[in-house]
């Protein structure tokens, strides 16, 4: 048991340095477009689903609308995607995906998965470590 309590014996330690090291590729990555890591989680939302509300944007990333307003007032300011309030109900500000994010979708996920590789981890092993660490999260969450 004394040895489960060192620091390299920690899945939150090496989850979070692991999570530190991906903030710093995809941070190298996605400055030569000008853009952060939560704005790339922005478009790759709405490249799967554009034309969706603030809200839903929000539910999708697991963002406030506090922090996730203020992220997209920059994108907008930067050309990469565009707001308008519903004309059926105010309350709703649907968010779409402009040209530029479109026409750049390609090289930015393609610099993106070149980075990836560049750390050898494999397709195969890529995807069991997300439907692991997404069960893990739901385990989590029902605790």
């Amino acid at each position: 048991m004394k040895d489960f309590l060192t620091l390299e014996k920690q899945l939150c330690f090496a989850i979070y340095e692991t999570s530190g090291e991906f903030t710093r590729l995809y941070t190298s990555v996605l400055q030569t477009f000008g853009l952060t890591y939560p704005q790339y989680l922005v478009l790759l939302a709405l490249w799967e689903k554009d034309q969706i509300t603030l809200k839903e944007l929000g539910e999708k990333l697991n963002l406030g609308t506090g922090t996730l307003t203020p992220m997209v007032t920059r994108m907008q300011a930067n050309g990469w995607i565009s707001k308008e309030r519903s004309k059926v109900d105010e309350r709703n500000v649907f968010i779409h995906l402009q040209e530029k994010a479109l026409k750049e979708k390609s090289a930015i996920t393609s610099k993106v998965a070149k980075e990836i590789q560049a750390c050898q981890i494999e397709l195969e092993e890529y995807e069991q470590l997300v439907q692991r660490l997404n069960k893990l999260q739901m385990k989590l969450k029902e605790r």
